[in-house]
């Protein structure tokens, strides 16, 4: 990829405006790591909270998910007296337009993620997270016209290996790693192309969403399928908590991103897709026989490869930070 369009895809950190300084101080740098790292490590535990809902609908926890998130969300930005989430809201414009396309893509990856969860399909899911870094060197192709590198090409040769191999091995195409990766680097791809802080823009993301979350827990009311007040009041309490499940790692990672390099920050990126997959195996017992071992470890080849290749170009560049593209990340907030 040239370093010109690969800087217009990266945009400034998702969770701080255009032109945000990246803090050099060791102390300020140090908690942006630890930010950082409870975000992810956060993200990577949501198998555990999702599979204690899998007797709940995937809708309708989608539907409360993005009721409680826009709740919260709105709510942090009106203790800090912040109105540009309902100005974008009501103006339109592009950047309204791009919200509302990320507004579809979040909104496939989130129900697709709780029904994977819920269908205990926790490893295929975590894939999913591991191949979208090659998804995004193959946008920035596709639809920038990115000139492909040696090194790009074969850890994408590499990925068309692992699916192939994963085909063989699930006896289908591994669909859920293949929604979850495209939703979520159709989702990076236009949150890079906006300028409004993480939690404004998912205010207005969930606040596009919201009628048509409230109509859908309306209807399953009304037709007696609705799990919330029907069931425990631990999965009530569950999906009342939604907002501030998502909320939390997302304002951890806006303060990491405005103290963290972009490499260090895409690096932390694979703690999630990684704990998932521990918790997928270990915890939840899910099975990871040989042969879809061998996929993922042509995966994570083909991002070691990435890696490398965007590593030496950074060193070439003499640049201590690295647009996410480059360094096979996609350094945005994952929101699983």
């Amino acid at each position: 990829m040239s370093t010109g369009s690969a800087d217009h895809l990266a945009g400034p950190p998702i969770g701080e405006p255009a032109g945000a300084p990246i803090a050099t101080d060791a102390a300020e740098r140090r908690r942006g790591v630890l930010a950082g790292f409870a975000a992810y490590s956060i993200w990577g535990t949501f198998p555990l909270v999702f599979h204690r809902l899998r007797d709940v609908g995937a809708l309708e926890v989608l539907a409360h998910r993005i009721t409680w998130s826009f709740l919260v969300v709105v709510g942090i930005l009106v203790i800090r007296r912040d109105p540009t989430w309902l100005q974008i809201l009501l103006r339109g414009g592009a950047e309204r337009a791009r919200l509302v396309a990320a507004a579809v893509c979040i909104s496939i990856n989130w129900l697709v993620y709780v029904w994977a969860v819920g269908q205990e399909r926790v490893v295929e899911a975590a894939l999913g997270y591991y191949i979208n870094p090659l998804l995004t060197v193959a946008l920035g192709v596709v639809v920038l016209r990115e000139h492909l590198s040696r090194a790009q090409a074969a850890a994408l040769v590499l990925a068309a290996v692992a699916v192939a191999v994963l085909t063989v091995s699930y006896g289908q195409v591994p669909w859920i790693s293949l929604v979850l990766a495209c939703s979520f680097a159709g989702y990076s791809y236009l949150k890079k192309a906006v300028s409004s802080t993480a939690v404004t823009s998912l205010a207005v993301e969930t606040a596009i969403l919201l009628p048509f979350a409230v109509a859908g827990l309306v209807v399953l009311e009304v037709r007696g399928d609705a799990a919330f007040l029907h069931g425990s009041t631990g999965q009530d309490l569950l999906l009342l908590s939604l907002g501030i499940i998502t909320a939390t790692p997302l304002l951890l990672f806006a303060a990491s991103a405005r103290r963290v390099p972009l490499v260090l920050l895409g690096l932390l990126q694979y703690l999630t897709p990684t704990l998932q997959l521990v918790l997928g195996v270990a915890v939840l017992h899910e099975e990871l026989p040989p042969d879809r071992l061998a996929g993922f470890v042509l995966v994570w080849s083909a991002l070691v490869v990435l890696g490398v290749d965007a590593g030496r170009r950074a060193r070439s560049a003499g640049r201590r930070d690295v647009a996410p593209e480059q360094f096979a990340t996609g350094a945005v907030a994952p929101e699983p």
